[in-house]
């Protein structure tokens, strides 16, 4: 019986302690959470239109506006010219960069040369007697006529009887043959055809050429061009001579280059004109990477804003009686990180900063640099 009691009275309890439980959590009132307006900061800048120049940026690698690559066009094995045949050796125009062995060729050219010395010499006899008045001015020819040196210009024909006559002794045959292998003989010595250094160097001494090997490249370090390919929208306003600044792909350095030509066909796959530029100055390299910036034309009563501020392409945000409001403007060109726009009416207060979350009728409040300080 003790233990039913005592069973009893503990179910009681804990029944009753159940039921105010229930009574006193239903009868509790949560508080209603009051309603805050939320206002965030915002950065805006008071629009004031003007005439904005437009740039186009466009970039490239640079190329020197004189190169050749060096062939050979006879045969034979390479000697020393003074220098070594190396990257990197500098030229001054009318050096020697490459001399080939023409010791064979030279001894034929000589042989040619015997031969029409004494053609001209069997033919004096006949001179003197058909062609008295040409006799001296052929004899001074004969006397100073050297097989080690260039021919000089044959003696005039005075009459058509004469030139005939000397034709038909095999002389200017002779002759022109012979300015023709010293024409050749001069291929031996290849000269640089402007100061510049050499960039690639594919024989060496001693190397056996023969005739189309290529041989190397030689650059001119002085002038180089730049070419750039920009919309042709702008081909109207690009005119040959306008100023142009360049820059290094780390902005630590610019120079100063012209527009020297201008393409006058219009790539169909990507609308886009090239233009040359020309460049000159200290630190320059050939395949050097280079941004330039162009100026085109000027726009008038426009804005130049940063390009994370437009929406969608056509609208940026403003302040309006403390909130965000929405106005569609005019885009009229794009830089990297820039838009020209027009459209804006001077005074708009515009949202200079991207804002997150930003709608239309958010309320705002604008950054106070007196403020700021005030509170510091």
């Amino acid at each position: 019986m003790r233990k039913l009691i005592i069973t009893g009275a503990g179910l009681a309890i804990l029944a009753l302690s159940f039921l105010l439980s229930n009574f006193f959590k239903n009868s509790k009132k949560n508080p209603k959470p009051k309603a805050t307006k939320i206002e965030k900061t915002v950065f805006v800048d008071v629009a004031q239109n003007s005439e904005i120049p437009v740039e186009i940026t466009a970039n490239g690698n640079l190329t020197a506006k004189n190169k050749v690559d060096i062939y050979s066009e006879v045969q034979g094995v390479l000697q020393t010219a003074g220098k070594d045949f190396r990257v990197g050796t500098t030229y001054q125009k009318g050096q020697t960069l490459l001399r080939i062995n023409n010791q064979e060729f030279y001894a034929s050219i000589q042989s040619q040369r015997s031969s029409l010395q004494n053609l001209i010499a069997s033919v004096m006899p006949d001179i003197r007697l058909d062609y008295p008045e040409s006799f001296e001015a052929w004899n001074a020819y004969l006397q100073n006529f050297d097989i080690n040196k260039s021919l000089s210009a044959l003696p005039e024909a005075k009459t058509s009887k004469e030139k005939y006559f000397i034709s038909g002794k095999n002389i200017y045959t002779t002759y022109y043959n012979i300015k023709n292998l010293e024409v050749r003989l001069g291929k031996y010595n290849i000269k640089a055809p402007f100061s510049g250094v050499l960039t690639e160097a594919l024989v060496t001494k001693g190397t056996l050429v023969r005739s189309g090997q290529k041989m190397g490249e030689f650059i001119d370090t002085s002038i180089f061009e730049l070419p750039l390919s920009v919309s042709a929208s702008f081909a109207d306003v690009l005119v040959k001579g306008k100023s142009v600044e360049l820059f290094n792909l780390e902005k630590t350095k610019s120079w100063k280059g012209t527009v020297a030509r201008i393409n006058g066909k219009i790539d169909q796959t990507s609308q886009t004109i090239q233009i040359f530029i020309e460049v000159k100055g200290e630190g320059l390299r050939e395949g050097m990477y280079l941004e330039a910036n162009v100026t085109t034309k000027s726009v008038p009563e426009a804005l130049e804003l940063n390009r994370k501020l437009l929406v969608e392409n056509k609208s940026i945000y403003i302040v309006k009686n403390n909130v965000l409001d929405l106005i569609t403007v005019n885009p009229v060109h794009f830089n990297e990180n820039s838009v020209v726009v027009k459209g804006i009416t001077n005074g708009e207060q515009i949202v200079s900063k991207p804002i997150a979350g930003a709608y239309v009728g958010m309320p705002v409040k604008i950054f106070s640099e007196k403020e700021q300080s005030h509170k510091k």
